[in-house]
Parts: C-alpha cells; structure tokens; sequence
C-alpha cells in the first residue's frame, strides 16, 4: 500500500513503534457490526464480541451486505469497531434522560448508537451540515427505527445561537482521515500536512461554535479518525485552555489494547490498528464549567388537529407513550409526547430534514403506511396484514420489483416480513402487489447471488 511519505515521516519521528503501526496498514481492515437487539437480532456463535461494546460483533469475513434484507431493515448496523469506543464515554457520563447533539453525525453509525444509549426520555438531535450527506444520515437513522429523533442540516454556529439548552454533544470532527487510510484510498492520495493544518483549524471553529449550545455541567464528546497530534492531543489542550472546560477520564478495560493518556497532560484515548482490532480513531470527553442554562419558554401544542389528522393512524402505532402528530404537504409524522415541546422549539429556530416517525404519506382522503412506520420499533404489526417473503423475493422487493403475493393475501395496504422482521409495505389490488417502497432507498443492484449473506 502507498502511503503519503510525509505522513511516514511524520509518525516516524513520534512513535517509536510506527513500523509496526505501516504493518498494519498493509493488512485487511476488521469487519464489525452493532446488533439491533430491539429488533430481534442476535449475533452468529462464531462472532468475536467488540470489548468496549455490548452489541458490537466481529466478522469473520465480510459479506454481501446490500443483499442481507435484515441490512435494510435495521436489524444491525455496519460501523467500524473502534469509534464504538463512544459508548464507554456516554454509559460513564450520562445516567439520566438528556437532549443530545449528535454535530456531525452522517452516515448515522454514532447517531444510531447514541439512539441505542440514552437512557429513555431523551431526545436525539442528529445533524449533518452537508446536504446531500443529511439525506443519507435521515435513512439510516429511519431504518434504525428509534422515534426519538430529529434529523437537521445546520451549520455548528445555528446550535451556537440557540443558548446553552444541550446536555451532552458529541463532536465526530471532519478530519484529515489517516485512520482510514487502510480501507479508504482516497484518503491516502488527498492527504497533505496542509490539509492537516487546515482540519485542526476547522474542528477548532466547529467545537467554538457549538460551545455555547451546551449546558453548564453538560458534557462534549470530541472524537476523529486520525492519528497526528494536532487534530487530536493538540486541540484538547487548545479546548481545554481556552473553554471553559474540564478533560474527563473513561475507564478502559486493561486487555483492550487503548492507548490512554495521549502527551500526559488531558486524559485522552487514542486506537491504532496494530493495538486493538478496529481503524484509528481519538477520543476526549470535556465537561462544561460555566455558563448560564437556557430556559425554553413555549408550550406544546399539537400541531395537527384532531380535526385534520387522517383518521386510524394512531393505531399504527405502539409504545410507551402517546405521540403527536405532524402534516407538512403530504408527509404524515408522529412524535414522541414527550419530545413535543422540544420540537416545537427547534421546528421554529432549525431546518429539519426528519423527525419521530414518518407514518405515511397523503393520497388524497387515504393515507398510505411508510416503510419507515415499519421499520420503526414503535410500528404496531397487528395493524395490518403481515406476508413473510422468502429471501429472493426480499431482495426482490428491495429492488422494488413488483411481488406476487398468496391467493388469500387481502387487499389494501399489507406489511411485509423477512424472517419476521419488517421490511415496508405493498398495496395489494388483487392482481398485482403495488411496491411501496421508497425509490431513492432501492438495491440500484439488480444481481442476486447464490445464497444469501445470514449476518444475523
């Protein structure tokens, strides 16, 4: 593998092990997964479990995902090992139901997580600044299928100017990327020591921005994916000198091969490939010191009157508690009573991508059920009639083909299943199964290979 000869040079001169870090670069990069337990999913005996996180698995080889229906259904989630290191920091630090700002949070690996983390009351802000990258981050995090969510496409400064109402941000920065290096060739023929300059100066702008959105007391997750001590050790020192601002220690698990301590002034965490199984990747913990708690002053309202509401979705829906609906065009969304107030304040302040539940979509006096109401934890399956498909016909379905369904399936809208878990919705009409499934979500892959993948 080539790699940048002054990023060679760079690591040459500060670690003294770095041959056996190049080594390691040349080999193939781990393959894990994060199950979904709430969905049914449970790991293959032969899996090696990821220390630091209770649901994380290795592979043994790397499968054909985008043939797995259970990839697309949400039953588990693709993410590198190391940056499954957050879930030690947020157990540690938050034990109480708290609004997060997931900052930088496409494709959705740490969003999906923190939804799996926060303990139950919390409310999930996942925001991705670029806009083509936001509707990705929107997908995954409906396929995930936790309702207590909002997806936005904002700037750090945006959350900056909504006062100090956060408990606990995480900080995912974009970053020069060398713990990429081994799976992402582009990563290694973009890298440049001006381009490393050029992302610590951004992550420092981006944690100021966002600064003054966290409570006093709330807690700051600063991680990235590369390995210099400029992105990483430099600027915790920087943060913590010039923010009001205390590092925090995480406990480590002694035979996790973490590197902890960074230069040995900030606690700090760092993974390299030849030490833990899993890519690079930083991570410090901070804790606001001061400030003043901005207090929201609105009242919760409905937004959709019992009036207007299409009548039956309500029981499409299943939970802990009641939801609220909401009906922007043609969109049908329902969220969580208990964020309602919440995504009141921040409709009016933020541009919202996607929020709780998007139950369905008007045709005219009818409401027509979304695949994300299926594949939401809070979708209510005796509401409609199930078919279990076989595993062509899932792909099949995927690739939004149309379906032939049993004689006796009944006609209307219908859910339906692989290996029992929910992949969207077909309108039968007899004759033919009319496919629901969302267009820009399709397998563009129309080839169907021998067997298929059993991730789970």
């Amino acid at each position: 593998m080539f790699l940048p000869s002054d990023f060679t040079t760079r690591m040459s001169l500060w670690m003294g092990d770095y041959a056996l870090l190049e080594t390691a670069l040349q080999q193939e990069a781990p393959v894990s997964i994060r199950l979904h337990p709430d969905k049914g999913a449970t790991a293959q005996p032969r899996y090696e479990k990821v220390p630091w996180c209770d649901t994380g698995y290795y592979l043994p080889e790397r499968p054909a995902f985008t043939f797995d229906p259970l990839f697309h259904a949400g039953a588990y989630y693709v993410q590198e090992a190391a940056s499954m290191f957050l879930e030690q920091a947020v157990k540690q630090y938050v034990s109480s139901p708290c609004l997060c700002l997931d900052l930088c949070a496409a494709p959705g690996g740490k969003a999906t997580h923190l939804l799996r983390l926060l303990p139950d009351g919390s409310l999930l802000v996942a925001n991705e600044v670029v806009r083509s990258r936001c509707a990705v981050l929107a997908e995954n995090t409906a396929k995930w299928g936790a309702p207590h969510v909002v997806v936005t496409n904002n700037g750090a400064e945006a959350f900056g100017r909504l006062g100090q109402v956060f408990d606990l941000v995480v900080v995912d920065a974009p970053c020069s990327g060398e713990g990429m290096f081994r799976k992402d060739v582009a990563s290694r023929e973009e890298w440049s020591v001006a381009g490393v300059h050029h992302c610590a100066a951004r992550q420092r702008r981006i944690l100021h921005d966002v600064w003054d959105a966290l409570k006093p007391g709330g807690i700051c997750i600063y991680s990235t994916c590369t390995f210099n001590r400029e992105e990483n050790e430099e600027n915790i020192r920087y943060f913590a000198e010039t923010l009001p601002a205390e590092v925090l220690p995480v406990s480590v698990g002694r035979d996790w091969g973490v590197s902890c301590g960074g230069d040995g002034t900030y606690p700090s965490y760092r993974f390299f490939p030849h030490k833990t199984r899993g890519e690079g990747f930083f991570l410090a913990v901070l804790r606001k010191t001061e400030g003043h708690e901005q207090r929201l002053r609105r009242k919760v309202k409905n937004r959709l009157p019992a009036s207007r509401r299409p009548l039956g979705v309500e029981e499409w829906l299943t939970g802990k508690e009641p939801f609220h609906f909401d009906v922007k065009g043609t969109d049908v969304r329902a969220i969580p009573a208990s964020c309602g107030e919440m995504y009141e304040w921040l409709a009016e302040r933020l541009h919202i991508v996607s929020a709780g539940v998007q139950v369905g979509v008007l045709k005219g006096k009818e409401v027509l059920p979304s695949a994300a109401l299926a594949l939401s934890v809070a979708f209510r399956r005796e509401a409609f009639p199930v078919v279990e498909l076989s595993w062509p016909d899932a792909v099949g379905y995927l690739q939004k083909k149309a379906l032939i369904l049993p004689d006796d399936t009944p006609k209307g809208c219908v859910a339906v299943t692989y290996r029992h878990i929910p992949l969207g919705f077909v309108k039968h009409v007899g004759s033919r199964a009319n496919n629901l499934y969302p267009q820009e979500w399709r397998i563009l892959n129309q080839h169907l290979p021998e067997r298929a993948p059993g991730v789970v």
